[in-house]
């Protein structure tokens, strides 16, 4: 069977460039045509109210039409420009994606997987980003240079074996490849303009932003048209063909549909953008055969990558709660505290001078680097506190590689009992923590405060360098507390 020639990465982004072009002359048409229209109707209501018959001759409204299409194009042309400058990095900011950091162990398997499948992929260069969120979605942007870059949440950093990994990292760069990131990027940063624009009109306007986001919603959407939702078809295809394991994608696609893969409140806008629309909710093919809806159903995707396999979707989707029932067995149990054997190494008995970098507030004595949920911390192991960046507790929240013990569930259970269903006993939480103590990591007086205003566990912060300081067996209450909300 003759199969169609594969174009180059280079040949499509240059057959995309060719496409964002229609783009801006439809724009610059829209525009025109607004533009016109409010310029004429401006001056024949000038017209008509102070009576100046001059207004409607067919020079002056000629002219009005030239003025409105010099206006026009310098409009589309710098919205054109700011989109395709600035839309990148102004998408990933609202996304809060940041770069992997080397040192946490799922973030350096996604730098791997990255690396792995754009060698796969004939691409050298692809930038991987990870997005703070407890969701499972992904994305595939170009960057003004050129780059191409894949961004996944933590959640599923979190949730994904790494063969899920590799068939996402594929289906983003088949997104790359054939040129949809191209133009999908120019799309949204075509839309963040609206929106900007419009935060700016309306700034101290309350109940405006959710206006604004419909606007820009609906532009993308409509912008979005020119590129067919069957994209993740031929893109689920394509990965296949890089990772080899079309069950692996499917399972993907589904987690990320059942699970909550709302990312934000301008979801909508960044909607195309996304491996599975952000709209579902949890909801299967919510939206999907609507005009507007920017990705195929929901089970159209698994039956046919099923089918690649020689499987029944009810089998992919059996796979995926075996994973997880998997995985929760493999769980390591974090014991409390007292159930833990002491052992300290000679070198950390040493008490060292009151102040000095990476000591024990309360025991004095040597923090230990550690990892926690692939995190890295410092632990100190005479008390089991725990020093850890602000940054990453969203990582740590958002894993659950670590099991916990019975004793460390009643602890929970307890706190929640004295502190959290009981809001009066909060106030007494600074009381119990006055004494101030020094930041192991800069030495500047911590802050004793809740957590957050959803999670009263007191915990030390330090306001200079924004570590907190876990003492005994609190980290593992407030993960437990956060595990228990989100399988309510």
């Amino acid at each position: 069977m003759h199969r169609p020639s594969v174009k180059s990465f280079y040949e499509v982004e240059a057959q995309q460039k060719k496409k964002s072009l229609a783009l801006f002359t439809v724009m610059l048409l829209f525009y025109i045509a607004a533009i016109g229209i409010i310029f004429l109707a401006i001056n024949f209501a000038i017209g008509a109210i102070f009576a100046k018959p001059r207004l409607f001759s067919v020079s002056n409204i000629a002219g009005l039409l030239g003025l409105s299409f010099v206006f026009s194009i310098a409009i589309a042309a710098f919205q054109y420009y700011d989109a395709r400058k600035n839309g990148p990095a102004f998408i990933l900011k609202r996304l809060s994606a940041k770069q992997p950091e080397i040192r946490d162990r799922y973030h350096r398997q996604l730098s791997d997987v990255v690396e792995e499948m754009g060698l796969a992929a004939g691409l050298t260069n692809v930038k991987p980003y990870v997005i703070s969120d407890h969701t499972i979605n992904s994305l595939a942007l170009i960057e003004p240079d050129g780059t191409p870059c894949i961004a996944l949440t933590e959640g599923m950093l979190a949730d994904f074996t790494r063969d899920e990994l590799e068939a996402v990292a594929a289906h983003e760069l088949a997104h790359i490849t054939h040129g949809d990131a191209f133009y999908l990027t120019l799309v949204c940063g075509l839309a963040d303009f609206f929106e900007r624009l419009s935060d700016s009109l309306s700034a101290g306007d309350e109940g405006g932003s959710g206006e604004n986001l419909a606007v820009s919603a609906v532009f993308m959407r409509l912008l979005s048209r020119f590129i067919s939702r069957e994209r993740e078809i031929l893109a689920d295809a394509a990965a296949v063909e890089l990772s080899r394991n079309p069950v692996a994608l499917a399972r993907a696609i589904y987690k990320a549909h059942v699970k909550n893969s709302f990312v934000g409140d301008f979801n909508l806008t960044y909607a195309p953008l996304f491996m599975v629309s952000p709209e579902s909710r949890g909801e299967e093919d919510a939206g999907a055969e609507h005009w507007s809806g920017t990705h195929p159903p929901l089970m159209k995707r698994i039956r046919l990558l099923a089918e690649m396999a020689n499987v029944n979707p009810s089998d992919v989707i059996r796979q995926v709660w075996e994973t997880q029932m998997r995985r929760e067995r493999a769980k390591e149990i974090e014991p409390a505290r007292e159930e833990k054997p002491i052992v300290i190494r000679p070198s950390q008995k040493r008490f060292v001078s009151r102040g000095q970098k990476d000591q024990c507030p309360r025991c004095r004595i040597l923090l230990s680097d550690s990892f926690y949920e692939g995190v890295s911390i410092k632990l100190c192991r005479q008390c089991t506190g725990k020093l850890v960046d602000e940054d990453s507790m969203d990582r740590i929240l958002a894993r659950t590689e670590i099991g916990f013990s019975e004793s460390l569930r009643t602890k929970a259970a307890d706190f929640r009992e004295r502190f959290l269903l009981n809001p009066i006993n909060i106030l007494k939480i600074s009381d119990r923590l006055s004494a101030r103590i020094p930041c192991p990591n800069c030495g500047y007086r911590m802050t004793s405060r809740p957590f957050n205003y959803q999670y009263f566990l007191p915990v030390e912060k330090c306001l200079s360098c924004f570590k907190i300081w876990f003492d005994t067996d609190e980290l593992e209450i407030l993960q437990i507390l956060v595990e228990e909300a989100k399988a309510d």
